[in-house]
């Protein structure tokens, strides 16, 4: 059974709820007849990955929707063998190159230039050039940005690249300059309110709206954490009223409990049982980063005012080790020591 975050998808610009103003410029640039290079960005949850796929669908028609997925091996220059998963179409091509580390840019040079060096096969296609969308581009290497940049150069009659991000800011001045910016902000409360009320309609349920502006406030103006909160909520009562409780997500739970142990002893047989909950985490696909900054969120009000800017400043050192790194949880374990050293450190001084 699908989740109701995928069940409602909106399938179309027409569709799509809020930013109307957005989805009449992706229509018109849909509609033109010279379509750029995009940089899509804004926060986690607020519909990049739908409008674009809603704006393919207006660049090809509904063939945009017929997918499959193609496993592909590419072969670094060190003949290391890197297993990649890609989503295609007739038409498009969705890849994530940040899954394969620092090797990224093979899969960008290799892939990339395969595509443009082909003409779209089907005659009667709306457009010329095929699309290629490119997930997480703000955590690909300098190399894989470097390279992309010069595909864009050379294959631009063949080829159109969309570039999902959540910022900017690790994205290179010459991508940057060569894409056209499109901001996706988050929804707000209201928005959320209006569309889980809309999903709600359609799955039968009764309305409680209290409880829908509580979830909406809770889910950080995330839409699609909103949804599985809602989804979660109703499959968990058989009753919902105003006053149902909003059950944390289960990773969610298992870190406020990392959080707890951690302040709660500091010693080396701690650590090591905090690494077995933290690979647990990690085998369940939640990404190290997003581990870590809840992590961080969770100790802060655990601690002295004095002490949280430290905390905030070595977990970013530690977010910037993830990133970089290949084992992370190493990363995430060193993390967990420093803020055991620090909060110890603290206490000595204090009992002083």
């Amino acid at each position: 059974m699908a989740l109701l975050v995928d069940k409602h998808r909106p399938r179309s610009l027409d569709a799509l709820s809020y930013h109307q103003d957005l989805s009449e410029r992706l229509r018109s640039l849909a509609q033109s007849g010279d379509f750029p290079h995009l940089l899509v960005y804004g926060p986690s949850g607020a519909g990049k990955k739908t409008r674009i796929v809603a704006t393919l669908k207006e660049l090809y028609g509904p063939g945009v929707e017929k997918i499959k997925i193609d496993s592909r091996v590419f072969q670094t220059t060190s003949n290391r063998k890197l297993e990649f998963n890609i989503v295609a179409s007739v038409y498009h091509l969705e890849i994530t190159p940040s899954d394969v580390g620092n090797y990224d840019r093979v899969v960008v040079q290799d892939l990339l230039k395969e595509v443009a060096q082909t003409q779209q096969v089907d005659l009667s296609a709306r457009q010329r050039f095929k699309v290629v969308v490119i997930n997480e581009a703000d955590h690909l290497t300098r190399d894989a940005q470097a390279a992309l940049r010069r595909t864009m150069e050379k294959y631009s009659p063949n080829l159109r690249l969309i570039l999902l991000a959540n910022s900017t800011s690790n994205i290179i001045a010459p991508i940057r300059s060569r894409t056209l910016l499109v901001r996706v902000a988050s929804p707000t409360e209201t928005e959320i309110c209006q569309v889980l009320k809309k999903v709600g309609g359609k799955e039968g349920w009764k309305e409680v709206e209290v409880l829908n502006k509580r979830i909406a406030a809770e889910s950080g103006r995330n839409l699609r954490r909103a949804l599985l909160m809602f989804e979660a909520v109703h499959a968990q009562n058989e009753i919902v009223n105003d006053s149902t409780p909003i059950p944390p997500p289960d990773w969610e739970a298992l870190i406020e409990q990392i959080a707890g142990e951690i302040i709660a002893e500091h010693t080396p047989a701690r650590i090591l049982q905090v690494r077995a909950k933290l690979y647990d985490l990690l085998t369940h696909c939640i990404p190290a980063t997003t581990i870590l900054k809840t992590l961080t969120w969770k100790l802060i009000p655990k601690i002295d005012d004095a002490l949280k800017a430290d905390v905030v400043r070595w977990s970013a050192f530690y977010e910037h080790r993830i990133r970089m790194g290949t084992k992370v949880i190493f990363h995430l374990e060193a993390f967990v020591a420093k803020f055991m050293y620090l909060l110890e450190s603290y206490l000595m001084e204090m009992d002083f």
